[in-house]
């Protein structure tokens, strides 16, 4: 049996497509190490995050903005849940998106940040870490269409401006009894793919093709990277958006927070969302999803999950 490909992103693209591709056609998941998210920056970005959670829960509401399905700021605890859960998830978190000069055409799709004034640093922080992760993003998505047979820069106009996410977790110290809910239920991302730090802390598990549960765990600092359903809709299926989940710890490590930080990288608002052609075998066209615009894609699968 294969296992998930632990890879680094410092070797040419061309020697690693393979390696990587092979791991998300099977698993829709890989591990990524010798990223260029300096670690002094990760390690910064830890300190802002505890510290905003930290924060008294009426300052932390003071920043939750409703109408805007979670959007930008705070989305409280337990708010929350996966597509047909019927539990919602055991966290809280924090959203930071792209920042648009004023008047940009695509402000109708993202609205404006944010920023807790209790935290200093905190936007200086975020929007360097924002940056990085879209760097590294759009190095993956290279060897992925080199994996696909396209040209290396295939995807840059693709997520140029992209409605992309970063995301700043908080798991709770986890009660004796949560009645069946756990810190993320089972389910698949919406995006493009998925950049994840913070997998350290065991708890993540993807769902194997033989429907077994294997656990994700990346050396400290590396990256565990997934695709999401919209480039499994691009590719007609061949990259693999694989449910996955965060259960519950046990023993001590219940009784600790955890803390992660995934970055949902996105297609830019505008762009159709249609099966790539090498991806269609001949004969089989009726059967491909129709072409979708990714804004109207998100909009539809955030409702679903009680964000929209």
């Amino acid at each position: 049996m294969s296992e998930v490909a632990s890879v680094s992103l410092a070797r040419p693209l061309a020697d690693l497509s393979g390696e990587l591709g092979r791991s998300f056609t099977e698993y829709g998941f890989a591990i990524v190490r010798d990223h260029a998210i300096s670690p002094e920056l990760i390690d910064r970005a830890w300190r802002k995050s505890q510290a905003f959670f930290a924060l008294p829960e009426e300052v932390k509401r003071s920043y939750h903005i409703s109408g805007m399905g979670g959007a930008r700021g705070y989305t409280p605890f337990g708010t929350e849940k996966a597509k047909d859960a019927q539990l919602r998830d055991l966290k809280e978190f924090w959203h930071v998106g792209r920042s648009l000069p004023p008047g940009d055409p695509l402000e109708q799709f993202m609205p404006p940040n944010v920023w807790p004034d209790e935290v200093e640093g905190f936007r200086e922080t975020f929007e360097e870490l924002f940056l990085a992760f879209e760097t590294t993003g759009r190095r993956i998505l290279a060897a992925i269409a080199l994996h696909l047979g396209l040209p290396e820069a295939f995807f840059d106009p693709t997520v140029e401006d992209g409605n992309s996410v970063l995301r700043l977790l908080h798991y709770p110290p986890v009660a004796e009894s949560q009645d069946g809910a756990i810190r993320a239920a089972a389910h698949e991302d919406i995006n493009t793919i998925t950049l994840l730090l913070g997998a350290e802390e065991s708890g993540l598990q993807l769902l194997s093709r033989e429907g077994e549960w294997i656990a994700v765990a990346p050396p400290e600092g590396a990256l565990a990277v997934n695709i999401g359903d919209m480039l499994q809709r691009l590719t007609n299926g061949v990259m693999r958006s694989t449910t996955h989940r965060v259960v519950n710890p046990v023993g001590a490590a219940a009784r600790r927070a955890r803390y992660s930080m995934p970055f949902f990288l996105h297609f830019r608002p505008d762009f159709e969302i249609r099966a790539l052609a090498g991806c269609v075998e001949p004969g089989r066209e009726a059967e491909v999803e129709p072409p979708i615009s990714a804004h109207d894609y998100l909009m539809q699968r955030l409702r679903e999950i009680n964000l929209a």
